[in-house]
């Protein structure tokens, strides 16, 4: 029997001392990947996940008759709202898809109303999810260290890289096959290269929900979706595989996956300042609040591509203060999320806003 979930309250976070310095830092690290790709590509792109593999645009429904405990910030009242929806793989640079990465997925949920985060403009929540329950690093400084040497080698010597990749994939089987996980041999290239229409993804980092404290994740629900989840590419000879497999299988299939909450029922076994720490399920289960479907579509048509790669950014801080992200990890990517973003509307000339409806 699970205990009852914890309240929020601000003393659950921890500020460090050095987390303006540590941010100052992700930013000098940061531009040596803005600055070496948009040289490069004589365009500006993310610093992170820069390369997209899906652009769709969908509903978020939100399940009537929760909880109150469930009931909370944009799932507060049942209904649907419009929602653009990004998959990517976590690189700064626009890598071929046989350097093999881990997922990513964001999503924008349009015509939220409610108090914002400071800053946060527009009327939209962004979610951002990957797709593995933690993240790499424990804290801004440790991911920092690993910034550095990524910055290092952001898009130069791409066959040294996909001969690496194809080497720490069979590290990785070989760790598996002993029961073991490494999430920094997956970072570094040697993640299965999976189908991201059948990934479940996970924010890996908390969240204010509403009253309470949460991780969020997202699984597929459609069978032809379920029935890829395992399934992995082979992008021999295609140096964009994993965006024509999608967009494949969205022109013939509509895709719907369950978002779900995790709620905090134990600070110390479900800490808010260690995100390299897993949510053990059997004590803070999962539990469905909603649904997001994207009919059958073009994936890739090029309008809606342009709409979301160039004229919108996605931050975890973009939305209410109901969601407030949490912890050291979190309050570090405020200010370098935002600083990434700026550098890309400065270098191509094309200011991001936020969409004030679907039809925008």
């Amino acid at each position: 029997m699970t205990s009852s979930p914890i309240r929020y309250r601000a003393d659950v976070e921890v500020v460090q001392p050095n987390e303006s310095d540590v941010i100052r830092d992700l930013n000098s690290s940061f531009d040596v990947i803005l600055e070496r790709t948009a040289e490069d590509y004589d365009h500006g792109v993310r610093s992170v996940h820069a390369k997209s593999h899906g652009i769709m645009a969908g509903t978020l429904t939100i399940d009537p008759d929760l909880s109150s405990e469930l009931a909370q910030g944009v799932f507060a009242s049942a209904g649907t709202h419009a929602v653009f929806i990004r998959l990517s793989t976590n690189a700064g640079d626009l890598l071929p898809d046989a350097i093999s990465l881990p997922r990513g997925m964001a999503i924008k949920v349009l015509d939220v109303d409610g108090d914002r985060l400071p800053g946060a403009e527009g009327r939209t929540q962004d979610f951002i999810l990957v797709n593995a329950p933690v993240f790499q690093a424990k804290t801004a400084e440790k991911f920092l260290g690993n910034l550095k040497l990524l910055a290092k080698t952001t898009d130069r010597i791409e066959g040294t890289k996909t001969v690496v990749s194809a080497a720490l994939r069979g590290v990785r089987h070989a760790l598996e096959a002993v029961g073991v996980e490494s999430p920094a041999v997956n970072t570094l290239g040697g993640a299965p290269n999976s189908e991201p229409l059948g990934e479940t993804y996970y924010s890996a980092t908390p969240f204010r929900y509403g009253e309470y404290i949460a991780k969020f994740r997202v699984r597929p629900l459609a069978p032809a979706q379920v029935a890829l989840t395992g399934q992995e590419i082979d992008p021999k000879g295609r140096r964009n595989a994993i965006r024509e497999e999608v967009r494949a299988q969205m022109q013939g299939m509509a895709a719907e996956w369950e978002f779900a909450v995790q709620l905090c029922r134990d600070l110390d076994r479900q800490p808010v300042e260690d995100p390299t720490v897993v949510w053990d399920e059997s004590e803070a289960p999962f539990q469905r609040v909603g649904t997001i479907r994207a009919e059958r579509q073009d994936s890739w048509e090029p309008q809606l591509v342009r709409q979301v790669n160039e004229e919108m950014r996605f931050s975890i801080w973009t939305g209410l203060a109901a969601h407030q992200p949490l912890g050291n990890i979190n309050r570090a990517r405020r200010e370098t999320y935002r600083h990434s973003a700026d550098f890309r509307a400065r270098i191509n000339a094309c200011p991001y806003h936020e969409p004030s409806g679907a039809a925008d």
